[in-house]
């Protein structure tokens, strides 16, 4: 009698222990999914408009959080607007890292007209969210005080996890990292603890468009901003050969 009932013990034994162990690789299939899909669902969602930066190593476009950083989002959007990144220029790349827009107040190689100076003049409150520094963030620059944003900002080049909920995220890159790559490669010289191009990376011009728009009115817009940017480089090589 002992060895039948232990047999059939063994056997109960043996399908509890799988049956447990299905249950378990169940239960991390469904822990596992339902964290990537925690995740997605907390990727921040881009607006419709567009913004390009024309480089004279390529074209840039990037789009806006506006539900994660509004008050950036804005501010950003009205400097593009009024053409105050036009002659300006990435002033640092540290391959791997960031490549950094200069401060239009010092960057530019053309004067300001006053309401580009009014508008480059103010500051942003620091819109930290827990959004994550990865390639192709753009992130706001500041000094010590988290309320310093103004104009300068970087695109990220790589993951920076350290920037993490320091620096207020307000959008990212959409077309344009081929050209980025090109920046990561150009000869740099250290100044400090920046890492710098040896030679000018110029935003030549910018536009911005929405996406949401008809084709013809984003055409037209492309041409409007375009042509807007082509008076203002003019403009400077007018006052630089004529003054």
């Amino acid at each position: 009698m002992l060895t039948p009932c232990s047999g059939e013990w063994g056997l109960v034994r043996e399908a509890n222990s799988k049956m447990w162990n299905f249950w378990t690789k169940g239960c991390i299939y469904l822990v596992c999914i339902s964290a990537i899909s925690q995740a997605l669902s907390q990727e921040p969602e881009l607006g419709s408009t567009r913004v390009v930066f024309q480089t004279n190593y390529g074209d840039i476009e990037f789009g806006f959080f506006p539900t994660v950083a509004p008050k950036t989002v804005d501010h950003i959007f009205k400097l593009v607007r009024l053409g105050c990144y036009n002659t300006n220029h990435f002033f640092r790349v540290d391959k791997g890292f960031v490549a950094q827009v200069a401060d239009v107040r010092g960057g530019r190689s053309a004067p300001m007209n006053e309401e580009q100076k009014r508008e480059a003049e103010k500051t942003v409150v620091g819109e930290f969210s827990e959004v994550k520094h990865v390639r192709g963030i753009l992130s706001m620059g500041r000094y010590s005080d988290p309320d310093s944003g103004g104009s300068s900002f970087s695109m990220l080049l790589g993951d920076a996890p350290h920037l993490d909920g320091q620096y207020a995220i307000f959008g990212r890159v959409t077309k344009g990292d081929d050209t980025l790559r090109k920046l990561e490669e150009l000869p740099t010289r250290k100044e400090g603890i920046f890492v710098m191009p040896t030679e000018r990376i110029a935003i030549l011009s910018s536009y911005y468009y929405d996406t949401e728009s008809e084709d013809c009115e984003r055409d037209r817009s492309i041409l409007k901003r375009r042509l807007a940017a082509l008076a203002v480089e003019i403009e400077r090589q007018r006052m630089k050969c004529f003054p």
